[in-house]
C-alpha cells in the first residue's frame, strides 16, 4: 500500500511517499519538493559488528545527471565517483543524524540518497536530509528523534525559506539548518559578512519551519511506520569496567594534568594500556583475575578502550566545567599562541603560513587563466567556478604512518568550508580576470585545521597581490557539558574536540560572518549556547585578524613576477568567428606567434594570458586587427599579397584584402603594379571606397614615392594632316554593307 503526506513549505508542496519503491529496504521514502525528487533508503544489518568502538553509519548520496536531463560528458558516458557536491550532501545528511542514534549502537546502518529529478531551482540537498529522516522514521531501525531541515536566505532585508538557485545568487545568506522538535543539531552556512544577531534570527526562523516538516514526517510514520526492532546497544562488561576504573583512573588523571599533547599521549600509552593492566592484575589479589586477563588479551574486545575514553571524558568534563581548567592550562576564552608568515615559497604566486599552537597550515595560491577554471558536470545551477580551495591532511601532521591516497570525505568537506569562507571576498572576474586555486597543506595538527586553512588562504591571497574585499579569519568553538552546567571554549584543540560536545567553526571579517559549520555529539543545542558561542567567536576572530594584518597589512601592489599577465578585451560577439577562424586557424596562429593563452567568452570578452607584457600586447594588436571595422578615409599599413593585370591586392587586416588599381598607385599613369611593388612589401594605403558587395578599393596616391622609371611615357602627338589621313583610311575600310549582303 502506498502512503503519502503533503505539506506546504515556503509556498511549495513538500511531499513524502512510501510503499511504492525499494520495498526490501528497511525504510524507503520518496520526497518531492516542487519538481525536485529525492529517494532515500535506510537499512540496518542483522547483527552487530564485533570489535569496534564506534557507530558504523554509512551515508551515500549520489546525483545522476538524468535528474536534470543531461548526459555525462567524456568518453564513457557514465557517472564515475560521486561529485564533490554529492559528497558534501552526504555529509549534510550524516551530521544531524549520527548523534541522535543511541549510544553504543553497533549495528551497521546505511542511508542511501538518490536525486531522481531536479528542477534546477530547488536544491536536492535539503530535500535529501528530510527524505533520509523520513526513511529512518518508517523503517524498523530504532531512531528515537525525527529530524527536519531547511535552507534560509536573506534578500532585500527579508528572510527567505528554501531560496531557489536564482534567489541564492543575490542572497546575503545561504544557511542550512537541521534540527529536532526541541533543538538545533546541525548548521552550515556561507554568508556575505552578516551579523551574529541576524544569524540567530535566521536560526530561530529555521527551527519554526523544521517543526512543521517534522510534523509531516511524524504523520507518515504513524501511517506507514514499521515496528522498531529491539536492538541491544553495546555496554562494556560490568566487572571489567569496574577493574579498569579501579586501576587506571590514577594514570589517566596524571596524563590529563600534563599540558603538552605529546607528553600526555606518552603517559597514556605507557601506563594506561592493556598490558599495564594485565601486569597489575597478575600481581593482584582479584579472585577472577584469570578471567579478566583473558578478556583483556582479546584484541577484538573494545571494552578497555571504551572505558578508558569514558574515564578521560569524565575527568576532562569535571576539570573544564567545575574548575574551569583546560587540558593545556588556557582560560576558557583564550587562544593559543599565533603566528603568520607570507612569501615562504619563492616560485609560488602567493603563500601563507599560519600557526596556532600545535596546528600549522601552509596555503599556496596559483593564478591561472579563465579557461583553467573548474567545469562542474552536475545537476545544480552552477556550471563552472574560477575560485577553488583544496585541503590536504597528510598523516605526518599527527605523527602517524598511513598510505597517502586521494582526498577523503573529511578533506573535501574541510576544503569546501574554507572555500566558502573566502568566496565572497574574491574580486569579480571583470576586476581580476584570473582563475584562483588555493591548496592548504596541513603541516601539524592539534585541532581546527580547517579554520587555520582560512587564515592561511587570506595570507596567500594578500601575498599574491589579490585585492580581496576584506581579510578573513576563522576560529573553532567548543562546548563541554557536565551534570547541569556547560562552558563554551574558544579555539578548541584536538582533545577538547574529541572529548567535548561541539565543534562550531566560525569564519568572517571584522564586519561579519562569512561561513559557519556546527557539528555536535549531543542531542541538540539551545539558542543561549549558540549566542554565547558566536559572541566568543567574534572576539577571537578580531584577535586572529590582528595577527594576520600585523604580518601583511594589505594586499601587495604587484602580482608575483611568475604569475601570468592577463589582458582583457571586449569585441563584438559577431566577430568571435573572425578571431577563431576556420578550424581555429586564426587563433592558433596568434598563439603560435606570440606564445600566449587565449580564452573567449560568448559575450565577446577576450582574455589574453601572457608571460610578458610584449607578447600580450602583440596578441592584443592581432586580435584588434581581426575585429576592426574598415572605414572609408582611414589609412592602413598593408601587405602586398598578389598582382593582377589591373592592379595589386593588399591585405590591410588579417584576412581582409583591398585592390589598388593601377590608376590609384600614383598621380601619373602606371603600366603595371609589379613595376612599383613586390609581393610581401608593406605599404600605406587609404580606403577610398567600399562598394555594395563589400569590395574594398584602395589608393596609394600621395602616400608613397614612385620611381619615375615606372611611369608610362606619354603618347606622341600627331599633326592635323596626319590625323585627317588616319580618319580617311578608317572610313574607307568601314563602308556600310549592302542590303542583299
Amino acid at each position: 500500500m502506498v502512503y503519502k503526506v503533503e505539506l506546504d513549505v515556503a509556498g511549495r508542496t513538500l511531499s513524502f511517499e512510501t510503499g511504492k519503491l525499494a520495498k526490501q529496504a528497511g525504510g524507503a521514502v520518496m520526497a518531492r519538493y516542487a519538481d525536485t525528487v529525492v529517494m532515500a533508503t535506510a537499512t540496518c544489518s542483522e547483527n552487530a559488528r564485533e570489535g569496534i568502538d564506534f557507530f558504523p553509519l554509512m551515508v551515500d548520496y549520489d546525483e545522476k545527471l538524468y535528474a536534470a536531463g543531461k548526459i555525462p560528458g567524456g568518453f564513457i558516458k557514465r557517472e564515475g565517483r560521486p561529485s564533490e557536491k554529492s559528497i558534501l550532501t552526504g555529509r549534510l545528511i550524516d551530521r544531524p543524524i549520527r548523534p541522535l542514534f543511541p549510544k553504543g549502537f553497533r549495528h551497521d546502518v546505511q542511508i542511501c540518497g538518490m536525486a531522481l529529478s531536479s528542477d534546477m531551482e530547488n536544491d536536492p540537498d535539503v530535500v535529501a536530509i528530510n527524505a533520509s529522516s523520513a526513511a529512518l522514521a518508517v523503517s524498523d531501525i530504532p531512531f528515537p528523534d525525527l529530524v527536519g531541515a531547511v535552507r534560509i536566505g536573506y534578500l532585500n532585508d527579508k528572510f527567505i525559506v528554501n531560496p531557489t538557485f536564482t534567489e541564492r545568487k543575490d542572497s546575503l545568506l545561504n544557511l542550512v539548518v537541521a534540527g529536532t522538535n526541541d533543538n538545533i543539531v546541525m548548521v552550515e552556512a556561507g554568508a556575505k559578512e552578516v551579523s551574529e544577531s541576524l544569524l540567530i534570527e535566521a536560526l530561530k526562523l529555521a527551527h519554526s519551519e523544521i517543526k512543521k516538516i517534522i510534523a509531516g514526517i511524524d504523520d507518515l510514520q504513524k501511517q506507514a511506520g514499521k515496528p522498531k526492532r529491539d536492538i541491544p546497544v553495546y555496554e562494556p562488561n560490568a566487572r571489567l569496567d569496574e577493574v579498569i576504573k579501579k586501576y587506571m583512573t590514577q594514570f589517566v588523571e596524571e596524563a590529563m594534568a600534563v599540558l603538552q599533547k605529546t607528553e600526555r599521549e606518552a603517559i597514556l600509552k605507557e601506563k594506561a594500556n592493556r598490558q599495564a593492566l594485565i601486569d597489575i592484575l597478575t600481581n593482584s589479589e582479584e579472585e577472577d583475575k584469570e578471567t579478566l586477563i583473558e578478556m583483556l588479551k582479546d584484541s577484538l574486545n573494545p571494552d578497555f578502550e571504551y572505558v578508558i575514553k569514558k574515564i578521560e571524558e569524565r575527568i576532562f568534563r569535571s576539570m573544564v566545567v567545575e574548575k574551569h581548567i583546560r587540558p593545556d592550562g588556557r582560560k576558557l576564552d583564550e587562544i593559543r599562541p599565533l603566528s603568520a608568515e607570507v612569501g615562504i615559497l619563492p616560485r609560488a604566486h602567493g603563500t601563507g603560513l599560519f600557526t596556532r599552537g600545535q596546528t600549522q597550515v601552509m596555503t599556496i595560491l596559483t593564478l591561472g587563466t579563465i579557461g583553467e577554471g573548474q567545469v562542474l558536470d552536475g545537476i545544480g545551477g552552477e556550471e563552472s567556478k574560477r575560485y577553488m580551495h583544496q585541503y590536504n591532511f597528510p598523516p605526518f601532521s599527527v605523527g602517524e604512518v598511513k598510505p597517502m591516497r586521494g582526498p577523503g570525505r573529511r578533506e573535501i568537506g574541510h576544503g569546501a568550508l574554507a572555500e566558502r569562507a573566502l568566496a565572497e571576498m574574491i574580486p569579480s572576474v571583470d576586476d581580476f580576470p584570473y582563475t584562483l586555486r588555493l591548496v592548504s597543506e596541513v603541516m601539524e595538527s592539534n585541532g581546527s585545521t580547517s579554520m587555520a586553512s582560512v587564515c592561511g588562504s587570506t595570507l596567500a591571497l594578500m601575498d599574491a597581490g589579490v585585492k580581496i574585499k576584506a581579510p578573513i579569519a576563522g576560529i573553532a568553538m567548543g562546548l563541554v557539558t557536565h551534570k547541569d552546567g556547560f562552558v563554551v571554549l574558544t579555539d578548541i584543540q584536538g582533545l577538547e574536540d574529541f572529548l567535548g560536545d561541539m565543534d562550531f567553526k566560525v569564519a568572517g571579517s571584522a564586519e561579519g560572518v562569512t561561513a559557519l559549520q556546527m557539528d555536535i555529539k549531543i542531542k541538540g543545542l539551545s539558542f543561549e549556547i549558540m549566542e554565547q558561542a558566536l559572541a566568543q567567536a567574534k572576539k577571537a576572530r578580531m584577535q586572529v585578524l590582528d595577527t594576520i594584518l600585523a604580518c601583511i597589512p594589505e594586499p601587495r601592489e604587484e602580482l608575483s613576477p611568475y604569475a601570468p599577465r592577463i589582458i582583457v578585451m571586449h569585441i563584438n560577439p559577431d566577430k568571435i568567428k573572425d578571431v577563431i577562424g576556420p578550424g581555429g586557424k586564426m587563433i592558433n596562429k596568434i598563439i603560435a606567434e606570440t606564445g600566449v593563452k587565449i580564452d573567449i567568452e560568448d559575450d565577446g570578452r577576450v582574455f589574453i594570458a601572457a608571460a610578458s607584457p610584449e607578447s600580450g600586447e602583440a596578441a592584443r594588436k592581432m586580435i584588434d586587427n581581426l575585429t576592426r571595422e574598415i572605414a572609408v578615409g582611414e589609412i592602413y599599413l598593408g601587405r602586398v599579397s598578389r598582382f593582377m593585370s589591373f592592379g595589386a591586392f593588399v591585405e590591410i587586416l588579417p584576412g581582409k584584402e583591398g585592390l589598388v588599381h593601377v590608376s590609384q598607385i600614383a598621380d601619373k599613369r602606371i603600366s603595371k603594379a609589379e613595376d612599383v611593388f613586390e609581393v610581401g612589401q608593406e605599404i600605406p594605403v587609404k580606403v577610398i571606397e567600399i562598394d555594395d558587395q563589400g569590395r574594398i578599393n584602395l589608393s596609394t596616391k600621395g602616400l608613397i614615392e614612385v620611381d619615375s622609371s615606372a611611369f608610362e611615357p606619354p603618347p606622341e602627338r600627331k599633326s592635323r594632316d596626319e590625323r585627317r589621313t588616319d580618319k580617311h583610311s578608317s572610313d574607307k575600310h568601314s563602308r556600310r554593307p549592302r542590303r542583299d549582303e
